[in-house]
């Protein structure tokens, strides 16, 4: 189904078909802050763009937290390389639910982020998900916010994933978040 402006809708055949598919990482030499989600949903691998689908909560948390000018959409994901952001996934296949994912695939992708950072140098990443957080990197008393420890480098912040399924964390709570996330990095 087409809709305006280049911005589309997958069918379900469309996105049945995504199961374990890939999608690119939005990553440049000069990023400052690294978000990095679990893995795209069969949604989001259906269009090609992270946080795709309609009742994820990251782009209104981007724009409530301060970091675009304006709420961008999935298909915009490119304009974050301008405020000097990039997104990534600890693990690059999609799946109708972040828990079908496996143990050796989170700790595999925290090795793969590790690289990633050690070869963009962001200032900071911000891992989307603590209970991913907890299981891919061996903490399992870590907490939302500024981690201690920092990856390749890199200064390490967890927060909730924002999922649409995930219903303990509001927009507003989750903008509150970003913006803490942002003035931590980027400054007020």
């Amino acid at each position: 189904m087409a809709i305006p402006n280049g911005f589309w809708k997958p069918t379900k055949e469309q996105i049945a078909l995504s199961v374990n598919k890939r999608i690119s990482d939005v990553i440049a030499p000069g990023i400052k802050l690294l978000f990095c989600g679990i893995n795209p949903g069969l949604y989001t691998a259906a269009i090609e763009k992270h946080f795709g689908r309609p009742g994820n909560r990251f782009w209104p948390a981007l724009f409530a937290g301060g970091f675009t000018p304006r709420l961008y959409s999935p298909f915009e994901q490119n304009l974050l390389l301008n405020e000097k952001i990039g997104i990534t996934n600890l693990v690059n296949r999609a799946t109708a639910r972040a828990d079908e994912v496996n143990q050796e695939e989170l700790e595999n992708g925290a090795q793969l982020l590790a690289e990633k950072i050690a070869k963009y140098k962001p200032e900071a990443v911000a891992i989307l998900g603590i209970s991913t957080y907890r299981a891919a990197f061996r903490k399992p008393l870590a907490k939302i916010g500024e981690q201690t420890e920092k990856i390749a480098g890199a200064r390490v912040w967890v927060l909730p994933n924002p999922s649409g399924l995930n219903a303990h964390f509001q927009i507003k709570d989750l903008g509150l978040l970003f913006a803490q996330l942002k003035s931590g990095v980027f400054g007020s």
